[in-house]
């Protein structure tokens, strides 16, 4: 009996142990942070939830996917059918027009998204939908004149069960990230609070699709190099960005290295140069107050990746509630703009 009493106190105490020492450097509870850029952006409401963005240079619109996170995430009732839930643009022009573009859809609860531009032009956009009558879908839609959007399909399939983001590599293919590998119960919290290794990517192929990827920890933003041999993806609870290399034919990935974040990685854009830029929640536990109560304010985090070196630079901070908990940071040559998981504007931002 006292061997088994050993052996159990022993394993309590080297399970809070593992714990302390992951959930101390990844919730970023010790960062030293100062504002920056912030001061010189301006605020453009847009619908509760600006959580991805997507810029399209030839048209210059930026593609906001929004959506009240915040009742969804607090459980509140019908959360799942906001009316503003939706996809909406930006004017990159200068006059910060903001329009919704996406037609009605019953049971839309939009979140990461990707924008595909094929070879002869044809553009479209594909979107995580988290419907309230259950399932997980990725929705195609075409892109026409001035950012209008025509649904063209939903694709699901079993091994697409959590999806946070996804990145369009075809016409119909893409590869979308399982943020969790249990969803409820004891696994899903030890998973969480011990930032182990469960999540995945799924692959589609146009016809099938299935796991591509095992072991990540809290995958959630994901994205390519414009040559689509390198496929980057952020795992929250490890701040960092892992690498890899992507066979185009087959769509298989292998690893190759990985970049700091300097920051808990959200999403990923990936600008005309290569670069990265990594909107990010720099001290979780400040967001996870933000999630329950839009008062409590949380920080905002802008890093670029330099992706030849992986030297990273703090780009954009907010500490005084200007945007909370920033979920995406999107840049063109000029123009920076910041999402956030819940509030219901984005910063515009100049850059050089």
């Amino acid at each position: 009996m006292r061997q088994v009493v050993f052996v159990l106190v022993t394993g309590f105490f080297a399970a809070l142990a593992w714990s302390l020492a992951h959930s101390i450097p990844s919730s970023g509870v010790l960062a030293d942070l100062e504002p920056k850029l912030v001061d010189q952006c301006r605020r453009i409401d847009v619908a509760p939830g600006t959580e991805d963005i997507a810029i399209d240079l030839e048209l210059n619109l930026a593609f906001i996917s929004a959506a009240d996170r915040r009742a969804w995430y607090n459980e509140t009732e019908n959360a799942r059918t906001s009316p503003k839930n939706g996809i909406y643009t930006l004017a990159l022009d200068g006059s910060d027009t903001v329009t919704r573009v996406l037609p009605e859809i019953e049971n839309f609860l939009p979140h990461g998204i990707s924008l595909w531009t094929g070879e002869n032009g044809d553009k479209r956009l594909f979107v995580i939908n988290h419907p309230s009558n259950g399932g997980e879908i990725v929705e195609i839609f075409s892109v026409g004149d001035g950012g209008a959007l025509t649904h063209l399909e939903s694709v699901s399939f079993t091994a697409m069960h959590s999806p946070n983001d996804v990145v369009a590599v075809g016409p119909r293919q893409f590869y979308a990230s399982n943020d969790r590998g249990y969803e409820e119960g004891l696994m899903a919290t030890l998973e969480s609070y011990m930032a182990l290794p469960f999540s995945s990517l799924v692959y589609f192929d146009g016809d099938d699709g299935r796991i591509i990827q095992k072991g990540m920890t809290y995958a959630n933003g994901i994205n390519q190099s414009h040559d689509g041999k390198t496929l980057y993806v952020a795992e929250v609870l490890k701040r960092r960005i892992a690498v890899f290399d992507r066979d185009i034919a087959t769509g298989a990935l292998t690893w190759r290295t990985t970049f700091k974040a300097n920051t808990a990685p959200d999403n990923i854009d990936v600008a005309a140069d290569g670069a990265l830029w990594i909107g990010g929640h720099s001290k979780i536990f400040d967001f996870l107050a933000h999630a329950k109560d839009a008062s409590n304010i949380a920080p905002s985090h802008v890093v670029r990746i330099d992706p030849a070196t992986g030297a990273f630079e703090d780009i954009f901070i907010s500490l005084d509630g200007e945007i909370n908990g920033s979920s995406v940071g999107a840049a063109s040559e000029d123009t920076l703009i910041v999402g956030a998981v819940f509030d219901g504007h984005v910063m515009v931002c100049p850059l050089g």
